[in-house]
């Protein structure tokens, strides 16, 4: 099985506020600002698994880890990479998801995304395994997790007028404002059920609108096209709060259509896109 694995598309995170030497200290500075999800054993490690708000949601999830023994101490020298795979009935799938680092600023914490396209059930699953090395000794461990639906559109599966299959997920704005907003995404090709590739050189056309205010939008947005880092990156403009539908369109690199409709006075919206309230 294989993943898209780049460590260049993790993105920046804060680095730890103290330079205290104190493993306590040193620890609870690295996951500072996290919430624990889960918490998985495999008799050897355990391994306590954090994201921002606490929970594994469809879209975009940045996720960190730590690994330590069964004596509670930290493990500060290990190599990891992850699958996360969801068991569904008769069949399974995997999800775009990135290499595995270390925490900017941090000595024992592992950090990554996962990209969930669609939540979980009691009878379908996700499950993630974390394989990791330490001291030339392989490890692994797996456990079902709970993913819930975004209560935002916030990742988008279909496939192209190519016959490809697409994965486009919003990363930028989390906490959007009445301003011009910083907006990234990320883009991926289903190779497989299992394989996911990172989608060079495309645009993905953005239009905000407001349905519930005469489906109006907003000026001086920027399309996205995709930067050094290989995230897809823009500007979005919000004028007002309320609830935003993004409507997106995919053009290839000769610039052709391959998934999305333009607003027009006959269309209000396109098939493809995020939402946004605050």
């Amino acid at each position: 099985m294989q993943l898209f694995k780049y460590s260049w598309l993790v993105a920046a995170l804060v680095s730890i506020a103290s330079c205290s030497k104190d493993d306590g200290q040193l620890t609870a500075n690295e996951v500072e600002g996290l919430t624990l999800v889960k918490t998985m054993d495999n008799n050897t490690h355990i391994i306590d698994v954090y994201t921002k708000n606490g929970r594994f949601e469809t879209g975009y999830n940045e996720v960190f880890f730590q690994i330590k023994d069964q004596n509670g101490n930290l493990i500060n020298n290990a190599t990891a990479n992850w699958t996360p795979v969801m068991q569904m009935m008769g069949m399974s799938h995997s999800c775009p998801a990135s290499s595995v680092v270390k925490k900017s600023g941090a000595s024992s914490t592992y950090t990554g995304f996962i990209i969930y396209q669609m939540a979980g059930n009691e009878t379908e699953y996700w499950e993630l395994t974390i394989n990791y090395i330490i001291n030339n000794t392989d490890y692994s461990v797996t456990n079902k997790v709970d993913v819930s639906a975004s209560e935002e559109r916030k990742v988008e599966s279909f496939q192209g007028s190519d016959d490809k299959k697409y994965i486009i997920a919003l990363v930028q704005p989390v906490a959007p404002r009445v301003a011009i907003n910083d907006m990234t995404a990320v883009l991926f090709e289903m190779r497989s059920m299992m394989e996911f590739v990172v989608v060079d050189n495309y645009t993905i056309k953005i239009d905000p609108r407001m349905p519930g205010m005469n489906n109006h939008g907003s000026p001086n947005n920027v399309d996205l096209t995709q930067n050094a880092e290989k995230l897809y990156s823009g500007k979005l403009s919000l004028t007002m709060t309320g609830y935003w539908k993004i409507n997106l369109q995919l053009f290839n690199q000769s610039n052709e259509l391959i998934k999305g409709e333009a607003v027009t006075s006959e269309n209000e919206g396109s098939s493809i896109y995020f939402e946004t309230e605050f």
